[in-house]
Formats: C-alpha cells, structure tokens, sequence
C-alpha cells in the first residue's frame, strides 16, 4: 500500500521540501510505471481536460487549466504573447518635432501605445505597401504646441501653472478615418485604450506633429502587438497536515503560510488548525524555518493543474502601459522626416 501511495506521489505531485524539490520530471510516459497504462487516450484526455475561469475583468485574467502536461501549458503561454494579433503603430511620419525627444525615441514610444481597435475588423498589409487602406490600417494625428499661460502669478514656478499644453498625452492624438471607416466605428471606438499616458514634454515654443500608421501584427513580429502585459502559470498548491495542530501551534502554523491558507477553528473549546484554501499560498517555506512545525506539514504541487494569471495589455491599468513604454527593445517603427504640410 505504502508502495503504491508513493509511486502515485510520484506521478502526481511535486513535492517541496526544506533543501530541494522531488519528483520535477514527468514520468508517467508508457512502459514506465507497472500496472498503469500511460499510453495516449483521446477519450481519456477529453474527460478529464477541462477550463475554468476563476476571475476575469477588463484588466485580468485567472484561469485553471487541468489534464494537461507542461509542455502544452507553456505552449498556451506563448500563444497568449506572440500569436493573438493586435493593432500597432507602425510609421510615424513626423511633420515638425521640436521637442528634445529625438524623432526614433518619439516613434519607438508611439509605437508601444494600446490601440482600442478590434483586428478580427482588419486585414494584414502586404509587404512592400507603402499606402494603407480602410481595410488594413488607422490613421492618428498627433499635432501639439506648448504656449505660455498669459493668466499665470508672476511668482509661480510651477510648470502646470506656468505653460499650455506642456505634457503631450494620448488623449491628444486624433483619429483620422481613412475610406468608410467613420461609418464602420462609432465616435469613440477608435482611440488610445488609455488617454493619460504620457508622451512627451514641451516648453513654449516647441511642438509636435506627426501622423501615425497603426497596422495589424502579432508579438511574435514585435513585442508593442502583444496583447498581454503579463502571461504567466504556475501549479495549484497542495497542502495536507500530516497530524492534529492544535493550541498555540495552530496560531503559529497559521502565520507561517500566506493570509487565508490556515485556517483556525474552535473545536470543543480547543483551537485546531485546518488548510482553508492552498490556492492562496506563494510557497515561501517560512514553515521549514520552524523546528517545531516543519515535520508536520507536506508541501506539494499539483502536477497537471496549471494556475494562468494574465495582465491585459489592452486593459485599464495605465501603470501597464507606462510600463511597457520603458521597454528597451529596438522598435521598428520607421521615423520618417517630411516637409511642413502646407496650410
């Protein structure tokens, strides 16, 4: 009996203990294990493959993906980052920049702001089109001057006060519908997903105008059409008590795992402790720092229930976007220098 507990251990658990980690590898592949078939089963896969949605709003994503092994769960991952299309800046053709952001800094930052656009709406552009279409682009203009405020305190130092139009943000570019595409989209549908990220700064006099090309890409081509900020995994927690805490020990268990793991009970005037929910705990093993306690708990990972936590790109957190404009990979937004447009 105690054979077979631990060969199913094995199969279907990760266990943390105080100096390494057991049972990484997966092993049930056939022919390994006597008396169990391991060999591939659609009916099988399908019974006991399942998905569900923990948690889910404009900004995250928490779901659980059983029945499978972690090579396909990394494969959801990357799909998550580098296969679901988006819609981008792709050229920026700059008019007039008199800011002392350079012309490819300005692109390269314009080109990892989220557009609200649905791309099922769009095509791909060919390669080798310099014109876009209705079909496969948008167009933004972005055109801002920095004045001085005739109506500031003489004594005032502070740039909010002392000038107009000094922060260039999202907010300030324009679209531009090419073709049909303003009786396709309602007013309001095409824009910056956030309008408070920052672009620019400007000082009277300086200026900024430029017309932006947003293409349909995907992250695998370039980072600024990933969809996600975020898309990471990791496996449900399994915590067992492998004996009565009770008492003082049970308080102390409780503190040594993350809030709402260990709960405690009144049991016949007794405090008894008991795992309320492993889901929560981060496994930081501050049990095997208690001489007390350690022998007493078991500390495991479900092997094939994957936890996915996904941060929206397109999402409501401004923080996330600011963010990824700090991002230091070459853009291949093209700056393209061109004459003031006539009046």
């Amino acid at each position: 009996m105690a054979a077979s507990q631990a060969v199913e251990e094995m199969r279907s658990r990760v266990v943390l203990g105080e100096f390494g980690v057991r049972n990484v590898h997966t092993t049930d592949f056939p022919g390994n294990y006597s008396g169990y078939d391991d060999a591939w089963d659609q009916d099988r896969f399908e019974k006991n493959f399942r998905v569900d949605v923990v948690h889910m709003d404009e900004n995250s994503l928490e779901f659980d993906m059983v029945g499978i092994d972690a090579a396909i769960a990394n494969a959801f991952r990357r799909i998550l980052l580098a296969e679901v299309p988006t819609m981008a800046v792709e050229k920026v053709l700059v008019y007039n920049n008199t800011s002392i952001v350079q012309d490819e800094i300005l692109a390269h930052r314009l080109g990892l702001i989220p557009i609200h656009a649905d791309p099922r709406l769009f095509e791909y552009r060919n390669q080798g089109d310099e014109e876009g279409t209705e079909i496969d682009t948008l167009q933004f203009r972005l055109q801002v001057r920095c004045t001085r405020n005739p109506h500031a305190a003489k004594d005032s130092s502070d740039p909010n006060e002392l000038y107009v139009n000094h922060k260039v943000y999202t907010r300030h570019m324009t679209w531009i519908p090419l073709g049909n595409q303003a009786d396709l989209f309602p007013e309001g549908t095409i824009r910056p997903v956030h309008n408070d990220i920052l672009i620019a700064q400007l000082r009277p006099g300086q200026e900024i105008d430029l017309l932006m090309h947003c293409v349909k890409g995907i992250g695998k081509d370039h980072a600024k059409f990933s969809p996600v900020a975020t898309a990471s995994y990791r496996l449900l927690p399994d915590i067992t008590l492998l004996e009565p805490v009770e008492g003082e020990a049970a308080e102390e268990l409780s503190r040594c795992f993350s809030p709402g793991v260990i709960e405690v009970q009144e049991v016949q005037g007794k405090k008894v402790a008991r795992v309320a929910n492993p889901r929560l705990d981060t496994f930081s093993r501050e049990i095997f720092r208690n001489e007390k306690l350690k022998k007493v708990v078991r500390l495991a990972r479900v092997r094939d229930h994957y936890i996915y936590g996904v941060s929206l790109w397109c999402s409501g957190w401004s923080a996330v976007a600011r963010s990824r404009l700090t991002a230091t990979s070459t853009s291949r937004v093209q700056a393209i220098l061109l004459p003031q447009p006539p009046e």
